[in-house]
């Protein structure tokens, strides 16, 4: 198993980027996870993980709390299958990552900023993988 984030843009926060960069490192103690920009009409990802379960972070996506979120990992994790995030740009998701996912996440009703969404959804994955593992990081 293994993760991609895959990003639309620019970063232009090199905070929120390495906030995101360190959660994804923490992760990396359970799974092969990595982190990169996308642009979707140049290099799209989406041909090169033909066969991992993609999730795309828009707003109008399922809520999901983070024992959710881990339950659904775990479940991926079982049956080997990578998982491909999908972050929009400051134009919000592709339209075609968003008609290609398997799940459409919403992370809140709130709107932030992608290199935002970016740390919130790595601390998530994080979290996930801690949970699972029985370490003390989600009390």
């Amino acid at each position: 198993m293994k993760i991609h984030l895959y990003f639309a843009g620019k970063p232009r926060d090199q905070h929120a980027g390495a906030i995101a960069a360190e959660f994804l490192k923490r992760s990396s103690r359970y799974v092969k996870c990595e982190m990169r920009e996308a642009d979707p009409k140049r290099n799209d990802p989406l041909p090169r993980h033909p066969s991992a379960f993609k999730i795309a972070l828009d707003p109008a996506g399922r809520s999901m709390d983070s024992p959710s979120l881990a339950a659904l990992l775990a479940k991926l994790e079982l049956e080997a299958r990578d998982i491909l995030f999908l972050v929009g740009g400051h134009d919000g998701l592709p339209a075609h990552w968003r008609a290609q996912a398997d799940l459409l996440l919403s992370l809140s009703s709130m709107t932030f900023p992608h290199e935002l969404a970016r740390a919130m959804l790595a601390e998530q994955i994080y979290r996930a993988f801690t949970t699972l593992r029985g370490h003390p990081y989600p009390r």
